[in-house]
């Protein structure tokens, strides 16, 4: 059977005491079709005129590929200059993608053509808007943020698979000791419930993102994401109201990735399998516990 994905409650537009009430506070995940319908970007934004903004930037370029150990994570499997690589999603299906890629250093006239969401809610980090690329049969793996941002994911050309996960089920997940990414060797569509007994009746959400569509995705929610054509998205990111969820995400920065980061560089493929271990075991665990 594997997990147990929903649909995500999609609208076309929703007042700001709706979507905090029913969704900000309850941290369910919103598809707005139409928030985005007074952007420029959602017309301007072509491949062509990304490529004229931005030029022949060199980028780095990340693959399906699992973590080597010996690296620090998020380390780039290859890099291309932006126009080539904008010509290469659109030619042909790759697993290369640009990953958490601030556009607007680059081109900041770009931020002209968004409007940050603040009816919906505020806390937005301006500073941070950033944008993922990828082409077709490309994967970002099972994650949440390590800062617990609220985030406002708006897709671009194409479409994106996309599955969620309530933090809650992250030991079931085989979420990675002093990490905030889950094992990397089980297919999140189409998981293997005999090799990771653990992620048999996981409930999550799933949706297919069009040009346009905009996916809040509440703080602390596990994301993975497939692009089934090549395209690419913008990320907008706000801080809970929590003043204990804003301390829980600086400590995750502080502590989680610092000691994760310093782990792996001391101790590298010996630190990756002990940590594997222990979230297989963890996993089995709450399994078994859940299912007294």
């Amino acid at each position: 059977m594997g997990f147990i994905l929903h649909p995500v409650d999609t609208v076309e537009s929703i007042s700001p005491a709706d979507f905090k009430k029913n969704y900000v506070d309850r941290r369910r995940p919103l598809v707005i079709k139409g928030l985005t319908k007074n952007w420029p970007a959602r017309e301007r934004w072509t491949p062509e005129y990304l490529k004229d903004v931005v030029g022949d930037k060199v980028v780095p370029l990340y693959d399906n590929a699992k973590a080597d150990p010996s690296k620090p994570i998020n380390t780039a499997a290859a890099s291309m200059p932006f126009d080539q690589y904008i010509d290469l999603i659109r030619s042909q299906p790759t697993e290369l993608r640009i990953f958490f890629f601030n556009i607007f250093k680059k081109a900041p006239e770009l931020l002209n053509d968004i409007v940050l969401p603040q009816d919906l809610m505020g806390g937005f980090l301006e500073s941070m808007p950033a944008m993922f690329f990828g082409g077709s049969n490309s994967v970002t793996f099972l994650h949440y943020d390590i800062d617990l941002p609220h985030i406002f994911h708006t897709h671009f050309g194409g479409r994106k698979h996309v599955i969620l996960f309530e933090n809650k089920w992250k030991r079931r997940l085989y979420c990675i000791p002093n990490a905030t990414y889950a094992l990397e060797d089980y297919d999140v569509a189409n998981p293997d419930t005999t090799k990771f007994p653990a992620l048999e009746g996981v409930e999550g959400s799933e949706v297919i993102l069009e040009h346009g569509d905009t996916l809040f995705m509440p703080t602390g929610y596990w994301h993975w994401m497939k692009y089934l054509d090549g395209s690419f998205s913008l990320s907008l990111r706000a801080w809970d109201a929590s003043p204990w969820r804003k301390t829980a995400g600086l400590y995750n920065l502080a502590i989680k990735g610092g000691l994760d980061s310093l782990m792996k560089l001391l101790f590298k493929a010996r630190y990756a399998d002990y940590r594997e271990k222990v979230a297989i075991r963890r996993g089995n665990r709450a399994l078994q516990k859940q299912s007294l």
